[in-house]
C-alpha cells in the first residue's frame, strides 16, 4: 500500500460540507472548530475530556444497522482528523437568538441552569445528543448523559429541573411547576397539596410563613415551553448516507511534525506498524491527547484502526464474547447488557461487573470514545477495567505482520510501569471475556475520590470458582490496581485459599496474605498509603459477603447475611432528584412590567444557551495578532543564574521573548495591597510557577512549544517552606500583617470554666475551578493607548497595575469586561499576570497580544483559597455555655502577600460564627510559603473563621455528651447582642432562620431515624447535622465600599455588587426622574417618551453618574472602633448523609437550607446562588483536596486528579426556602447580598459525616472524641471508621519516611 500522497479531510459541521487538503494532523476538533471555522460556541475548558464544556454530537452511519449513531464527544481530545467521513454538531447548529432556540437551549435557559454559562454550550449538547438517541430519556439516562460535564455556578439543580421535562411520565410526574418534585402523590381538598401548601413533608414550613406556592412563585414555567419534536431535527447528510467512500479509503494526512494514518484492512494497518514500530495507535485519543497536551510528548506517526474490521467485530462465541481492541467502552457496555439480559444470570457474573465498574468509568463522552485495546495497552495502574480482565483470566488476541499469538491477560502481562509484553511492532486486535460457570462468582471494586467520573484510588477484581455444589474453593483470583506501578495479582493470597471453606475464618487468612501480597512504603507515590492498604482488604470483606449472600440463594446449609450487613452486598442505586424552592409573592397589583422580585432569567441566558455570548476568547483574532504563553518556575526557592531563549527564538514562528529586562526596574512589581510581586522574577524564585518571562509567536502551538525551550539555570535555596507547619517552625510569617481582635477576658473566661479543651485543626485550600481560564487580549492604539479586553473581577486594578508597569497615564488604558466564565475571588486581584505580560508584549511589537492559560497553568499559578490552620483553647460551662474561646489562626499566604491580610480579618470576624461568646481572643498570622499566593476566594476567609467555630462547638458537645443542636441553641445570637468586634446586631434573623429549618426539615423525626437505621447496620452509617451561619456584608477595606457608575468602579466581589452598584443606578434614576419631573406635570397623561422628547427639546439633561457609598462603616482593628459591616446575612442548613464505613464513600441523601436573603429581587438568581455557594461548599468540605509535594510541587493540576462536585454529587433531595418578611432597609429594594453567605452551609454534610463517623466508632467501642480535619475526603472518612482492618496498618512515626504528598 502506498501512503505517499496526502488525503482531503471530509467532513460535515451543522449540515455543511467541510472539505480540507491542507490538515493539520495535531489538530483537535475543538481547534478546528474554534480557530478554522470561527464556532466558538464550543468551549476550552480543560483540554483533557474532564469538565464537558467542549462537547459536541459526532454522528456516523453504521452499514451493518443501518442506523445513524450519535454520541457526544470531547472536541478537545478528539482529532479533526478522526472525523472523515463524519457529522459534527455544534451548539451553533440547533438553534439561535434570532433564528429560534431548540428545546434544549430555551429550557436549561428559562429554567436558571445557566449562570456563567461557559459550561452551557457542552451541557446544552450532551443533553441534544441524550434527545437524538432517547427521545422520551428516563432520569437514569440524564444523569449517565451528564456524567463528563461540570458546572461551578449553579449547583446541577435547576439544570436538571429544566431538562426533567424531556423525562417519561415515570421520571417526569414530581415536577410541579419547576418549583418542587417533592409531590406525594395525594389531593388536597381537589388540588395539588403543593400548590396549597398543605403536603405532610411542608407542614412545617406553613406554620412559620414559608409556605404556600402559587403561581406567582413558580421559578419557570414549563407549559410555555417549545414542545420538543424529534421530526424537525437537521437530517444526516445525504452523501455520508448514500456512500461508503469515506468510510471504505485508506487515507493519509501528511503535517509538518506528524503523519496521520487510517489504514481499512489489517494486513495494512500490520504492514504501517512494522514500518513505523513505534507509531501510537490511536481511537479515542483519551491518553494519548493528554500526554501531547500536558506532557510535552511528541509522536511524529499515529495510525488510526477505527475501520479495521478486525479490531471493531464483535461476536458471542461458546466461551464468551469476543471484542475488537478498537470497540469503545460505550459499546462494550451496551453489549454486555444485551448479554447480561439474554443469558442465564450465572453466565454473566463477570458482565455484570464489567457494566457496574462502567457506570463510574470516566464521563459519558469519554466512554463513548474510548476503546478497549487502548484501556489496556495503557497500562495504566489504576485501569478500572484491568483488574477485572486480569481477574477473568480474559484472553488477548495479538499481532505483527510475521506473528500471530493468543495470551492470557494476568500479572504477567505487564513487565513495568505503563509496559507490557508486546513487541513494538505488534498491536492487540481482540480480547475474549468469558461466561462465567455456576459456580463461579465474579465481583468489582473501586474506591474514587468522587462517585462519578473519577480515576480509582484503589480497585479490585475478584472471581472465586467452587467444587461443584459445595462451598471449597477450588480457583480463586485476585487482582488490584492502584497497589503498584501495574496492575498485580495477590498470589500468595489465592494459593493460601485454594482448598479452604468459604467461611468467616477464611476473612482472617485472606487479610493476613493481602498484607504480604500487597505491600507499599509510607512514601509511595498516591500517597493515602493506610487507606489503598485497608481498601484492599475492605474490598475482600465485602467480595465474602456478596459471595455469601449468594450462596445462601443456592445451597440450604448457607445462612442468609444478617441483617446489618445486607446494605454492604447493594449496589448503588439513587432515584430522580427530589427538591423544592420556596421564596416570596410579589404584592397583588404589582405591574406586570415591574421585575423586582420575579424570579427572570438573566439577560444573557439565552445567548449562553446557543454558545453566542462571547467571551475574551471567543473574540475573534486581530490582524497581526500574537499569542504569549508564559515561562514558568521549575523550582520552589532558588536564585535565577541564568535565562536563555535561545533555542526557542530559533522555533519558526517565534517572534520575541520577553523578560525582567523588557521592564524598568522600579515597575517590574506590583501587588494587591503592598507591591511585593514581581510581573517577571529577576534574581531569585519563590515558588514553582512563578513567572520569569513569556513567549511571544504567530499561534498558540508554536508559542507554547517553544516556552519548553526556554533554558532556565536554578541554584536552589532552603528551607523550601510549604506547609503552614513549616512555616510556624521557621517563624516565616508577613510579619507587618499579624491581626487580633479580643473581647472581654479570655483568661478570666477560663477560670471560670467547668472544662478545657485544647486541640489543633486543620481546613485545606480550594481551586476556584472557573471554567473559563484567565484571559487577555491586549490591542495597541494610537497615541500609547492599549485597550485591554480581560477577564476579571477589577477591571479598574487591572488599569491601574498595567499603567503602572507600562509607565503610561492611567486614562490611556482601557480595561473591558463584558463577562466571565466564573471568577469566585479568583479573578479580583490575579487577573494581571496574564493582563500585565500581555499589554507589555502589545506595547513593546506594537501588534495585538492573546493569552489565555490552559488548565493546568491556570491551577498551578493562579492561587487558591487559603488552607488554615488553628490551635484553640475553650472553656466552658458543664451546662454547655461557651465562655471563653482564643484561637491562633493561620493561614497559608503563599510567596507573595497578595490579600491574604484581609482574607485573615475576615476569619478572625467570622470565628463566631452564629454564637455570643462573652470572652474571645483571636489571633492571625499570614504564613510566608514557597506556594503560588493564594487569593480570593467566594467566602473570603469567612468559611474557614466560621468553620474553626462549629468544629469547636463539636468537641466540646461531644465531651460533654451533649446534643449538638442544644449546644448551638444554648450559644447562639439574639437581636441587639455586640459582636466580638463591638457591632451590634439589627435585624438579626439567625434564630428564626435556625429554628425553621429545625422544623421543615423535620429535624427531631428523623435524628431518631438516624439512629434506628445506624441500630440496624453495622457497615453503613447515617448522620444528621444542622448548623446556622452569619455573614458580615462589605469590604473590609473601607475605600472599596463605593460605586460610581462610571470611573472607578471597585471589585464585583465581597457580595457587594448589587448593593454598592444598584444603589449607584437607583441614585442615578432618581436624579433623572427628578429632571423629568417639571415635564411630567405638565403633561402627566403623557408616556415616557412623550417627558423624555420634551425634556431633550427643553435642553435638559437626561444621563446621570450615579454614585453610591456605604453609610457609616469603617473599623480601626487596632482599637476595635467603628462597624466593618453594613448588615449581615443569616441562613441555618440541616443535612443528612450516608456512609460506607467500609470505603469511605458517603452520599448526601437530603440538604435543607433557610436562607435569609431579604426581599429577593430575583428569586430564581438569589436561590441559584444559594444552591450554587452550597455545592462549592459541598466541594470545599468533602471532596476537593489540593495535593502538593514537599517540594512545593502541585500534583492536582486538572479534572483529572482534582475533583470537584458533579451532577452525581448533588443532595438527593435539595430543598431551599427564602426566609420570608425579613426586610433588609439597608440596601437597594431591601434585599441582601446573596453571592458569598451560603457556603458555609455546606458544613452541615461535614458535620453529618463526622456523626457518622461517631456512630461507627461507638459501635466498637471507640471513642467519639476524635479530631476530623476538612476537607471530609473518602480516605478520611474511612480511616476515621477505625476497625480490624484499618487496625493493621499503623501511621508510621514522623521523619521516618519523605511523604509523597504535604497538607499545606
Amino acid at each position: 500500500m502506498v501512503w505517499s500522497q496526502s488525503s482531503a479531510l471530509v467532513f460535515f459541521v451543522n449540515g455543511k460540507k467541510v472539505v480540507d487538503d491542507q490538515v493539520n494532523p495535531e489538530w483537535t476538533l475543538l481547534t478546528y472548530l474554534r480557530n478554522k471555522l470561527r464556532l466558538c460556541g464550543t468551549k476550552l475548558g480543560c483540554g483533557e475530556g474532564g469538565c464537558g464544556a467542549c462537547t459536541v454530537m459526532v454522528s456516523r452511519y453504521d452499514r451493518k444497522s443501518k442506523n445513524v449513531i450519535h454520541i457526544a464527544v470531547n472536541a478537545c481530545l478528539t482529532p479533526v482528523c478522526a472525523m472523515h467521513g463524519a457529522a459534527v454538531t455544534t451548539v451553533e447548529g440547533i438553534g439561535s437568538v434570532e433564528k429560534g432556540l431548540h428545546p434544549v437551549q430555551e429550557r436549561i435557559a428559562r429554567s436558571h441552569g445557566s449562570q456563567c454559562g461557559f459550561c452551557t454550550p457542552g451541557i446544552v449538547m450532551s443533553m441534544y445528543t441524550l434527545l437524538r438517541n432517547t427521545t422520551v430519556p428516563k432520569f437514569t439516562d440524564m444523569e449517565t448523559a451528564f456524567q463528563g460535564n461540570l458546572c461551578r455556578c449553579t449547583g446541577y439543580r435547576p439544570i436538571l429541573e429544566g431538562f426533567k421535562t424531556f423525562l417519561t411520565e415515570g421520571d417526569s410526574n414530581d415536577v410541579v411547576n419547576g418549583v418542587s418534585n417533592g409531590c406525594c402523590g395525594k389531593k388536597v381538598n381537589g388540588g395539588c397539596c403543593m400548590s396549597n401548601g398543605t403536603t405532610e413533608d411542608d407542614e412545617a414550613m406553613n406554620q412559620n410563613g414559608n409556605g404556600n406556592i402559587s403561581d406567582n412563585e413558580q421559578l419557570f414555567s414549563p407549559e410555555t415551553f417549545k414542545p420538543y419534536d424529534p421530526t424537525q431535527e437537521p437530517i444526516f447528510p445525504p452523501e455520508l448516507l448514500l456512500s461508503s467512500h469515506y468510510d471504505d479509503s485508506n487515507i493519509v494526512f501528511h503535517g509538518e511534525r506528524v503523519t496521520w494514518y487510517r489504514p481499512v484492512k489489517l494486513d495494512d494497518l500490520l504492514e504501517l506498524k512494522a514500518s513505523y514500530p513505534y507509531a501510537k495507535i490511536v481511537v479515542g485519543n483519551t491518553e494519548i491527547g493528554v500526554e501531547v497536551k500536558f506532557k510535552n510528548m511528541h509522536y511524529p506517526v499515529i495510525i488510526q484502526p477505527s475501520r479495521v474490521e478486525e479490531l471493531t467485530a464483535i461476536r458471542v462465541e461458546d466461551n464468551g464474547v469476543h471484542f475488537g481492541a478498537s470497540v469503545t467502552l460505550n459499546d462494550l457496555d451496551q453489549t454486555l447488557q444485551q448479554q447480561i439480559q439474554s443469558q442465564p444470570k450465572h453466565k454473566t457474573r463477570i458482565f455484570s461487573a464489567i457494566v457496574e465498574m462502567l457506570r463510574w468509568f470516566a464521563g459519558k463522552q469519554i466512554r463513548n470514545a474510548a476503546a478497549i485495546g487502548g484501556n489496556i495497552i495503557t497500562g495504566s495502574p489504576i485501569s478500572d477495567l484491568n483488574p477485572i480482565f486480569m481477574a477473568a483470566h480474559c484472553l488477548l488476541e495479538l499481532r505483527s505482520k510475521d506473528d500471530h499469538r493468543f495470551v492470557t491477560m494476568d500479572d504477567s502481562f505487564f513487565t513495568g510501569y505503563r509496559k507490557n509484553i508486546l513487541k513494538s511492532e505488534e498491536i492487540l486486535v481482540s480480547i475474549l471475556i468469558p461466561f462465567t460457570k455456576e459456580d463461579e462468582y465474579f465481583w468489582g471494586f473501586k474506591q474514587a475520590k468522587r462517585r462519578d467520573d473519577d480515576i480509582a484510588i484503589t480497585n479490585a477484581g475478584m472471581r472465586v470458582q467452587f467444587e461443584v455444589g459445595t462451598t471449597i474453593i477450588k480457583d480463586i483470583s485476585l487482582a488490584f490496581g492502584g497497589m503498584a506501578p501495574t496492575t498485580v495479582m495477590a498470589r500468595t493470597a489465592a494459593a493460601s485459599l485454594i482448598g479452604q471453606q468459604w467461611n468467616e475464618h477464611l476473612v482472617r487468612e485472606a487479610c493476613q496474605a493481602l498484607i504480604e501480597d500487597l505491600p507499599l512504603s509510607p512514601g509511595a507515590p498516591g500517597g493515602m498509603i493506610q487507606f489503598r492498604r485497608s481498601l484492599t482488604l475492605s474490598f475482600f470483606f465485602k467480595f465474602y459477603l456478596v459471595v455469601t449472600s449468594e450462596l445462601s440463594k443456592k445451597l440450604p446449609y448457607i445462612k442468609p447475611l444478617d441483617k446489618s450487613l445486607q446494605k454492604v452486598v447493594q449496589l448503588y442505586h439513587r432515584d430522580s432528584t427530589k427538591s423544592c424552592q420556596l421564596s416570596q409573592v410579589v404584592p397583588d397589583g404589582q405591574p406586570d412590567y415591574d421585575l423586582v422580585g420575579r424570579p427572570v432569567a438573566h439577560l444573557s441566558a439565552l445567548k449562553q444557551a446557543t454558545g453566542e455570548a462571547v467571551y475574551i476568547d471567543d473574540i475573534p483574532r486581530y490582524e497581526g495578532e500574537l499569542y504569549l504563553t508564559l515561562v514558568l518556575s521549575t523550582k520552589a526557592h532558588a536564585h535565577i543564574l541564568s535565562i536563555d531563549a535561545t533555542e526557542a527564538l530559533k522555533v519558526e514562528g517565534v517572534v520575541e521573548f520577553f523578560s525582567a529586562k523588557d521592564i524598568e526596574p522600579k515597575r517590574n512589581h506590583f501587588g494587591a495591597i503592598i507591591h511585593d510581586e514581581e510581573v517577571f522574577a529577576t534574581s531569585k524564585v519563590t515558588c514553582i510557577g512563578q513567572i520569569i518571562g513569556a513567549i511571544v509567536a504567530v499561534d498558540q502551538a508554536t508559542s507554547q512549544r517553544a516556552s519548553k525551550l526556554v533554558k532556565v539555570d536554578y541554584e536552589e535555596i532552603h528551607p523550601v517552606i510549604v506547609t503552614i507547619e513549616d512555616a510556624i517552625k521557621n517563624n516565616s510569617f508577613y510579619d507587618d500583617w499579624v491581626r487580633q481582635i479580643k473581647d472581654g477576658d479570655v483568661e478570666d473566661g477560663f477560670n471560670k470554666s467547668d472544662g478545657i479543651l485544647e486541640g489543633e485543626l486543620h481546613l485545606g485550600g480550594q481551586e476556584h475551578f472557573y471554567l473559563e481560564t484567565h484571559a487577555s487580549v491586549a490591542i495597541p492604539r494610537e497615541d500609547d493607548e492599549i485597550e485591554l479586553l480581560c477577564s476579571t473581577q477589577h477591571p479598574a486594578e487591572v488599569q491601574h497595575l498595567t499603567s503602572h508597569v507600562l509607565g503610561i497615564p492611567s486614562n490611556r488604558i482601557t480595561c473591558r469586561t463584558r463577562r466571565m466564565g466564573g471568577g469566585f475571588g479568583g479573578k479580583e486581584s490575579r487577573a494581571v499576570i496574564v493582563a500585565v505580560p500581555v499589554a507589555l508584549a502589545a506595547k513593546k511589537l506594537k501588534r495585538p497580544i492573546r493569552c489565555m492559560l490552559d488548565r493546568d497553568e491556570d491551577m498551578a499559578i493562579s492561587g487558591t483559597r487559603h488552607p488554615f490552620f488553628c490551635k484553640y483553647k475553650v472553656g466552658f460551662t458543664k451546662e454547655g455555655r461557651i465562655i471563653s474561646l482564643k484561637l491562633d489562626i493561620f493561614n497559608n499566604a503563599g510567596n507573595t502577600l497578595d490579600l491574604s491580610c484581609s482574607i485573615l480579618e475576615r476569619s478572625l470576624f467570622s470565628a463566631d460564627n452564629g454564637y455570643k461568646i462573652p470572652n474571645v481572643e483571636f489571633n492571625g498570622k499570614c504564613c510566608r510559603t514557597n506556594l503560588p499566593s493564594n487569593t480570593a476566594f467566594r467566602g473570603f476567609g469567612g468559611p474557614q473563621g466560621m468553620m474553626f467555630c462549629e468544629m469547636i462547638f463539636d468537641v466540646v458537645a461531644e465531651h460533654l455528651k451533649m446534643d449538638q443542636i442544644k449546644i448551638r441553641d444554648l450559644n447562639m445570637l439574639n437581636e441587639g447582642d455586640l459582636t466580638h468586634y463591638g457591632q451590634k446586631l439589627d435585624y438579626c434573623t439567625v434564630r428564626r432562620c435556625w429554628s425553621e429549618v429545625l422544623t421543615s426539615s423535620h429535624y427531631a423525626e428523623r435524628r431518631q431515624k438516624v439512629d434506628e437505621f445506624n441500630r440496624q447496620n453495622r457497615w453503613r452509617k447515617r448522620g444528621i447535622a444542622t448548623i446556622p451561619t452569619k455573614f458580615g456584608i462589605a469590604f473590609t477595606a473601607l475605600f472599596l465600599n463605593q460605586a460610581d457608575r462610571v470611573p472607578n468602579a471597585s471589585a464585583t466581589a465581597a457580595s457587594a455588587g448589587s448593593d454598592l452598584n444598584g444603589m449607584a443606578v437607583l441614585n442615578a434614576c432618581k436624579t433623572i426622574m427628578e429632571r423629568l419631573k417639571p415635564f411630567k406635570l405638565a403633561n402627566p397623561k403623557g408616556k415616557w417618551e412623550d417627558w423624555v422628547n420634551a425634556a431633550y427639546f427643553d435642553r435638559v439633561s437626561l444621563s446621570a453618574t450615579g454614585f453610591y457609598k456605604t453609610p457609616e462603616i469603617g473599623f480601626n482593628i487596632a482599637t476595635k472602633t467603628g462597624k466593618p459591616f453594613n448588615y449581615f446575612c443569616f441562613g441555618a442548613a440541616c443535612a443528612e448523609v450516608e456512609i460506607d464505613c467500609l470505603t469511605g464513600d458517603h452520599e448526601v441523601l437530603r440538604t435543607d437550607i433557610v436562607m435569609d436573603v431579604g426581599e429577593s429581587i430575583n428569586p430564581a438568581i438569589d436561590i441559584g446562588q444559594v444552591e450554587g455557594g452550597f455545592m462549592q461548599g459541598y466541594g470545599l468540605y468533602t471532596l476537593e483536596q489540593l495535593m502538593y509535594s514537599p517540594q512545593g510541587f502541585l500534583f492536582t493540576k486538572g479534572p483529572g486528579q482534582y475533583k470537584l462536585p458533579g451532577f452525581g454529587d448533588i443532595p438527593a433531595e435539595f430543598n431551599v426556602a427564602l426566609l420570608r418578611g425579613a426586610p433588609n432597609p439597608k440596601a437597594v429594594f431591601s434585599s441582601k447580598a446573596v453571592g458569598e453567605p451560603p457556603l458555609f452551609l455546606a458544613a452541615s454534610v461535614f458535620f453529618a459525616i463526622k456523626d457518622a463517623i461517631k456512630s461507627a466508632r461507638s459501635e466498637v467501642g471507640l471513642s467519639t472524641e476524635f479530631r476530623l480535619d476538612s476537607p471530609a475526603t473518602a480516605e478520611r472518612i474511612r480511616m476515621g471508621c477505625e476497625d480490624e482492618f484499618t487496625e493493621k496498618f499503623p501511621t508510621p512515626p514522623g521523619g521516618s519516611f519523605k511523604p509523597w504528598a504535604v497538607i499545606v
